[in-house]
């Protein structure tokens, strides 16, 4: 099925090609964020969350601070510190002292963390939400558009 903005959102008075191609990046974020939500809630996470936990496999074995983590987070407004908290809680992370500098604290992913993220991986791909609206070639040209628009 064919989804245009015009039809999704029932109007067709943009200013221009500029304005209708924001509201379709936003109105796409919303879609892509319901389509994603329900794979992590299905494991007691947020989105938030998985990416914390992806981020900290990427680091596996070596520790991350938070700072670490913000830098490296999709959504720059989320509050990394309390997102490192609920993984603690959930046993998916593990919080301790820096030996280097006492005032920092490393934070790593634990085994149940990365046996959850190997659970996702099996059952959860990408390309199975695309492949039937984007050949492989139209996603990496979309993904070059929006880092040329970013510049």
């Amino acid at each position: 099925m064919n989804m245009q903005i015009d039809k999704e959102i029932h109007t067709d008075k943009f200013e221009d090609n500029y304005h209708r191609a924001v509201v379709n990046i936003l109105f796409t974020y919303g879609w892509l964020g319901g389509v994603t939500r329900g794979q992590f809630e299905k494991h007691n996470i947020t989105q938030q969350q998985f990416n914390v936990l992806r981020i900290l496999r990427g680091q596996y074995p070596k520790p991350a601070t938070v700072n670490l983590i913000k830098e490296r987070m999709i959504d720059k407004m989320s509050d990394a510190s309390r997102i490192v908290d609920r993984l603690v809680q959930k046993q998916l992370v593990t919080r301790c002292t820096n030996n280097k500098d006492r005032r920092a604290v490393d934070i790593r992913i634990s085994e149940q963390g990365l046996d959850l993220l190997s659970k996702i991986d099996k059952e959860y791909k990408t390309r199975d939400m695309f492949q039937n609206n984007l050949t492989e070639e139209e996603a990496g040209k979309l993904s070059e558009l929006l880092d040329k628009l970013r510049g």
